[in-house]
């Protein structure tokens, strides 16, 4: 009963209450938008492994390590296998193909990224042909490719063109996963600098090391930089979360004010909503003032503004969260190349019914305490 009566309340003026829906729609769809990107920065972030470490060169991760201290690694107490590669920076037909390769040690990297799942048969594939590759799913769709097509790369670090053959295309364990990655076999591209470039042969970007236990990681990382303390290579080891902060580090100014745009969407909406709520007050100033002569208390006069605030606000984000969807999903198609997941998550849900909530209780706030305290002769009095 009550809640027929603040829908009536809510629609009572219906050109009103829809453009005020509409406008807290588009608020939360831009909100829950806004805050899918940040999600989306993260999720490199949220998908890595505890047990994970990240070996680099300790001046910067441009300088390469020895090949050499792939042995050193496994001799760490508390490691578990190890594996390592190069950023490859390759080009497909234009630059504006851009996507992330790699030349690693297939065996042990797939083994250590369980969450990349390729088929026993593709796996052998790629391990069988030495300019075997493998792309992720999306990527894949992306450019069309097929299992046994040959891929051409322009080499920027490493000079020349570069021929591939596609042996596997991998999809993620979940949605989390990234799956615009490529892949292939470190030794095609080490043989070919020790014909080329002899100088730049038997050296690696980075190793990826496996700890027998998450709660040995620390341990393992300041073993592995005293190990190669005061060697030509110095190394920093960081788990694998931290090693990519840093990498999201140099872009933080960009997510704070993403950030900021997405509070201050909510800043002006609560502002629509507060007007609305005014207005609607305004004109039932009497009504109020005849409920309070029939015995009605503030408190009654309360729920009901209260309850209204709240259909309206909440039918807005009802709506803007089920329009989240089907736009996040026709952006992700455009932006996969800066946003490889880009999937609404649990919490910006929270947030988005959270956002609403709040926009509700804060517009309500005012014209209920006016409500409250006018007269009722003054009430009565009132006219329009």
């Amino acid at each position: 009963m009550l809640f027929k009566i603040l829908f009536r309340n809510a629609f009572r003026n219906r050109l009103r209450s829809g453009l005020t829906i509409l406008g807290i729609t588009v608020a939360i769809l831009a909100f829950g938008l806004l805050r899918t990107v940040i999600s989306a920065w993260y999720a490199g972030v949220e998908a890595a492994s505890v047990s994970r470490l990240v070996t680099r060169n300790a001046i910067s991760i441009i300088f390469p390590l020895p090949i050499s201290y792939k042995e050193k690694l496994r001799q760490v107490e508390g490691v578990k296998i190890v594996s390592y590669g190069n950023w490859f920076g390759g080009i497909y037909i234009s630059e504006k193909n851009f996507f992330p390769n790699f030349c690693v040690e297939p065996r042990t990297y797939f083994e250590l990224y369980p969450e990349f799942i390729l088929s026993p048969a593709e796996k052998k594939a790629l391990l069988a042909d030495r300019k075997g590759c493998i792309a992720g799913e999306k990527l894949a769709g992306k450019f069309g490719w097929k299992v046994g097509d040959t891929i051409t790369l322009t080499g920027t670090i490493y000079p020349g063109t570069w021929d591939f053959v596609l042996r596997g295309i991998y999809h993620g364990r979940d949605e989390t996963i990234d799956e615009t990655l490529f892949y292939f076999q470190w030794d095609y591209v080490n043989e070919t600098m020790k014909k080329k470039i002899p100088r730049r042969a038997d050296q690696v970007g980075f190793y990826i090391v496996g700890v027998a236990r998450p709660d040995l990681a620390t341990e393992v990382a300041v073993a592995i930089d005293k190990t190669f303390k005061n060697s030509l290579a110095e190394t920093l080891t960081e788990t694998e979360k931290a090693f990519n902060l840093g990498f999201l580090a140099m872009s933080e100014a960009i997510v704070m004010a993403v950030q900021l745009v997405s509070f201050v969407i909510i800043i002006i909406i609560m502002a629509v909503v507060a007007n609305t709520m005014a207005m609607t007050t305004r004109e039932r100033i009497g009504d109020y003032s005849i409920m309070k002569t029939l015995g009605f208390g503030g408190r009654d006069i309360a729920i009901l503004i209260f309850g209204e605030s709240l259909v309206v606000t909440m039918i807005g984000c009802a709506l803007g969260m089920i329009l989240t969807f089907p736009v996040a999903k026709a952006f992700s198609h455009n932006l996969v190349t800066f946003f490889p997941v880009f999937n609404v998550s649990v919490k910006t849900l929270y947030l988005d019914v959270a956002a609403s909530i709040v926009v509700a209780c804060v517009a309500a706030v005012i014209p209920t305490q006016r409500s409250i305290s006018i007269r009722i002769a003054d009430g009565l009095r009132r006219i329009g």
